[in-house]
């Protein structure tokens, strides 16, 4: 078969035919899918075989920031393609130590070094060995509405469901609930209350784990798939100073916050905290080529200058990689990318968005920063009861496949996840674009709010 199949149903047909006979797909009963074959993608939209294209609201897996394929990064993978396609990761390389100059230049505080992954997972994987190795101790503490990965730590760290049928209870993970006030677990009334009340239970937990057995605190600085769930005022700050009280690493996970997403190039910015390690993945290079990384403080780093660190990847800063980060961070900076993900969450998304709530019945709550946006669905505003049950699947979830599918058919692809569809363009999308977009959600949610009571 060409890879190289002219854009009609019939080339369609062909490639969903080989990849039901081979392929299997992440996440999912593998009799029971349906992957829509994908001709092609440019910008803010991708299309399929049959002539329908779609408002890519998803940014695929929240990682195409500058949008699909931008010309300067398709360019810069080519051209290292021709000059070096891969090299161990023991070696020194012009590309690799250019995109952990970018990377170290626009973290916080003095994260300098970078250890380069393939993804997201196992920088995380990585950021709990090294806090592990760095303080003696077992144990790490993470949020119960959470997403990490889906390798051993990182699943185990995460909060959500998926993390269920592989989680043996003997990771050395405690989960605490971090501050969430439209379904507050705190019985809160305001976000100072929600603030105080999260951190005097991280406190209470830390206590009663015992402070000495505690490498880690790992959190989602705004937290993705479990919900766009941006902190309260002083709540990270006031983490921050729980892990310097009782000698805990704090690590911020930014795989999906991070590289313009909010509106800043870290989420971490917009709280003023730096933490001791930083992981990301995502938009470092929108995806063109696999890449994560954790970014290491000074003292951490210091921690390996004369012990070996016991871990490492074959494909650890992949030329080719690398030279995708290193073009899209040029990109973004050239472009203002980040400044656009910024105004246009401030003046469509943000704004509009709240123009929905008032005429959606089914629109419970509306938060976010930047081009990272949630839209809770409830069946009543007034209980806050969700659309469809906590991890519904089946006829539990016909609510929400109903509204996904009527997204599809206004030209919009949106992401959805349990009783909420997340609004994530392209950091690189357009007022129009965005407008857009607003218009598809407009009419699927008259398909909600059949479901409301």
């Amino acid at each position: 078969m060409s890879l190289h199949q002219p854009t009609t149903p019939e080339a369609g047909a062909a490639v969903k035919a080989a990849d039901r006979a081979h392929v299997f797909h992440s996440w999912s009963a593998q009799g029971l899918i349906d992957p829509l074959a994908v001709a092609g993608a440019r910008g803010s939209y991708f299309w399929d075989y049959d002539g329908n294209r779609y408002l890519d609201f998803s940014s695929q897996l929240v990682n195409t920031n500058i949008g699909h394929q931008h010309p300067k990064v398709v360019a810069a993978v080519q051209e290292q393609a021709g000059r070096l396609c891969t090299i161990a990761p023991g070696f020194a390389v012009d590309v690799r130590s250019e995109a952990a100059r970018l990377i170290a230049e626009r973290t916080p505080g003095d994260l300098d070094k970078i250890f380069f992954t393939n993804g997201g997972a196992e920088a995380v994987e990585n950021a709990v060995r090294m806090a592990r190795l760095h303080t003696g101790r077992p144990k790490v503490l993470s949020a119960y509405r959470s997403y990490h990965g889906a390798t051993a730590a990182a699943i185990n760290l995460t909060g959500d469901p998926r993390r269920w049928p592989s989680d043996s209870g003997a990771a050395g993970v405690v989960h605490f609930w971090a501050p969430f006030l439209y379904r507050s677990p705190f019985h809160a009334e305001d976000e100072q209350q929600e603030c105080e009340r999260a951190l005097q239970h991280l406190h209470d937990t830390i206590v009663f784990e015992g402070p000495r057995t505690i490498a880690a605190i790992v959190l989602e600085t705004v937290p993705g798939t479990a919900g766009i769930m941006v902190p309260p005022p002083g709540y990270l700050a006031g983490v921050r100073e729980l892990c310097d009280r009782y000698g805990i690493v704090f690590v911020l996970d930014e795989v999906m916050a991070g590289f313009g997403r909010t509106g800043r190039w870290f989420a971490a910015d917009h709280f003023g905290v730096t933490p001791d390690l930083l992981t990301f993945a995502k938009g470092v290079n929108s995806g063109y080529v696999p890449l994560g990384g954790v970014a290491i403080s000074a003292e951490i780093a210091a921690t390996f200058d004369e012990r070996p660190y016991p871990g490492g990847l074959t494909y650890s800063g992949h030329p080719l990689a690398c030279a995708s980060a290193v073009a899209t961070i040029n990109a973004m900076a050239e472009e203002g990318i980040v400044e656009n993900a910024a105004h246009i969450g401030e003046t469509v998304l943000g704004p509009g968005l709240r123009e929905l709530a008032e005429r959606h019945p089914s629109v419970g709550e509306v938060r976010g920063l930047g081009v990272f946006w949630a839209v809770e669905l409830v069946r009543d505003r007034a209980t806050r009861e969700p659309l469809v049950p906590y991890n519904a699947a089946g006829e539990d979830n016909a609510p929400m496949a109903a509204f996904a599918a009527a997204c599809r058919r206004a030209g919009l692809w949106p992401f959805v996840n349990m009783n909420r569809t997340h609004v994530v363009p392209p950091c690189t999308v357009t007022e129009a674009e965005a407008k857009e977009g607003l218009a598809a959600l407009d009419e699927a949610l008259g398909v909600a709010d059949a479901h409301t009571v």
